[in-house]
């Protein structure tokens, strides 16, 4: 049994009656505020949780639920949207607008639109004053995987996250729109969304488009995300950023990941399951076109590695096992976590592909990020822009003649000690028919030692086996490539070893 009253019709602040037509709501529209905003002096956009939205758990907030005839895409098929409460880590009042043929319109905060749990929530929960707070967000959602069902398919809320789902994907990682500081000693600055305008689906193209302004204390943005639905969801996506101060450590495009452990760590944990990570590497291709695969990792203090490129062609953060006995986990299907893919429209410069990789002890905590850090600073006053497509689901990366990295795995050498053995394993097929590929090893400190190979055709694989002998001096990045006679037949495995 839920609490609630019949959801009533959305408010709209419409137009004078005498006002001029205008041109129609776009990025640009968006733009102009965000400029505006980044001449004014920041405000912190956090507010006190107030009425029934204050001191509430994880369980009492999932107690609030928006009513499904309260949909203001119920009549446009295929499609419907649920407007998100305040509560618990959602304290920063989001204004959402609504535009309709090019026109938007102000929908204010309204809490009759939710049903109240009433193992949580008084009687009178959905008529608390609709002026003390603000929305928290928004969920999409799209006849993803069935004609008949709603599923969701993304999710804007808190700060600059959001999540995204391509078809038969599970809630795994999330983006952002901006990262700032990110695993700074001076901290990390949280850019917040807090307005988003809204348009109809279209219904020819079958897409959603959503402008969102930004603002932090460093800097004012505009985004636009024009979202197409399917068995992998892309968001083409436009950023516009106006620094109110000149910024060195910032991160375009960012995404959020967790990694606990995988059969790389060689001592692992005392878990039933084999691996438990949303995403399992960082896989790149650069400027130049060559194809990179770093291994995720758990480490035992902070690690930040940055991959120097030029115009990069796409990274991202990718979960590559997808059978179910790769984790054994029947309730969070690892298996289905989508991957998450940045392909830049237009040349970004010089800059570095960040990796940050945070120790951690549970999988409740994400502790990967990555994304695209430019040269040069931005400067205050000025405009930059960025133009990406991001994409969700199983799989999101071109198809390449090069042979991927299937899996990773290492432990202590059986007969040397202190000494790591390393198995890599490489998709079989491009090597079917030819000779074996020569190894290239190479390791940062230390020594890599007896290669071979071995093919293994009924796990379609082929496996590179080294030994890896740390020489004490701490952190080494190692890194193997198989080639042939014309250059390179696989992706480049690129692995930090963080001693110990």
């Amino acid at each position: 049994m839920t609490l609630g009253h019949a959801a009533k019709p959305f408010a709209q602040e419409a137009a004078p009656p005498d006002a001029a037509p205008a041109a129609p709501f776009g990025f640009e529209s968006v733009a102009a505020i965000a400029a505006g905003v980044s001449a004014r002096a920041w405000e912190n956009p956090s507010r006190p949780l107030t009425g029934p939205y204050a001191d509430i758990n994880y369980d009492a907030y999932r107690g609030i639920r928006f009513r499904r005839d309260a949909d203001p895409w119920k009549d446009i098929g295929g499609f419907g949207l649920d407007l998100l409460s305040p509560g618990m880590i959602f304290h920063e009042p989001v204004r959402i607008n609504f535009v309709t043929g090019g026109v938007p319109r102000a929908m204010p905060f309204d809490p009759s639109v939710f049903d109240f749990d009433p193992a949580f929530f008084p009687e009178d929960a959905s008529q608390a004053s609709p002026d003390e707070m603000g929305w928290s967000g928004f969920r999409i959602r799209h006849a993803l995987n069935r004609p008949d069902v709603l599923d969701e398919l993304a999710v804007f809320q808190g700060a600059s996250y959001f999540r995204i789902l391509g078809r038969g994907s599970h809630y795994g990682l999330s983006a952002r729109g901006l990262a700032i500081g990110t695993g700074s000693a001076e901290g990390e600055e949280f850019p917040v969304f807090n307005e988003f305008w809204i348009h109809d689906p279209n219904p020819e193209t079958g897409t959603i488009t959503i402008q969102a302004l930004l603002d932090s204390r460093s800097v004012a943005g505009a985004y636009e995300f024009v979202i197409a639905p399917g068995a992998a969801t892309v968001l083409t996506t436009r950023v516009a950023l106006f620094p109110r101060k000149d910024m060195s450590n910032v991160g375009i495009a960012p995404l959020t990941s967790m990694f606990w452990f995988g059969p790389a760590d060689g001592a692992g944990q005392d878990d039933y399951r084999p691996a438990v990570h949303d995403s399992d590497g960082l896989q790149m291709w650069t400027g130049s076109g060559q194809q990179l695969w770093r291994v995720l990792s758990n480490p035992a203090k902070l690690q930040i590695s940055a991959f120097v490129d030029q115009d990069p062609r796409g990274f991202g953060l990718i979960q590559r096992p997808r059978a179910f006995a790769d984790y054994e986990d029947a309730e969070a299907r690892y298996e289905k976590r989508p991957s998450a893919w940045i392909e830049p429209t237009g040349d970004w410069g010089r800059g570095n592909v960040t990796l940050i990789e945070i120790p951690v002890d549970s999988e409740f905590h994400d502790n990967i990020v990555s994304y695209w850090q430019p040269a040069e600073p931005l400067k205050a006053g000025n405009r930059t822009d960025f133009g990406y497509r991001l994409g969700f689901g199983n799989e999101v990366v071109a198809p390449t003649t090069l042979a991927q990295v299937v899996s990773t795995r290492s432990g202590l050498s059986i007969n040397r000690k202190n000494v790591r053995s390393f198995f890599v394993d490489f998709e079989l097929a491009p090597f079917e028919g030819r000779d074996d590929p020569e190894i290239e090893l190479s390791a940062a400190r230390g020594t890599l030692e007896h290669p071979y190979i071995l093919r293994l055709p009924a796990e379609n694989i082929l496996r590179l086996s080294f030994e890896y002998v740390p020489d004490g001096s701490g952190a080494s990045d190692l890194s193997a490539v198989l080639r042939g006679p014309e250059g390179n037949l696989t992706e480049t495995w690129l692995y930090r070893w963080s001693g110990g």
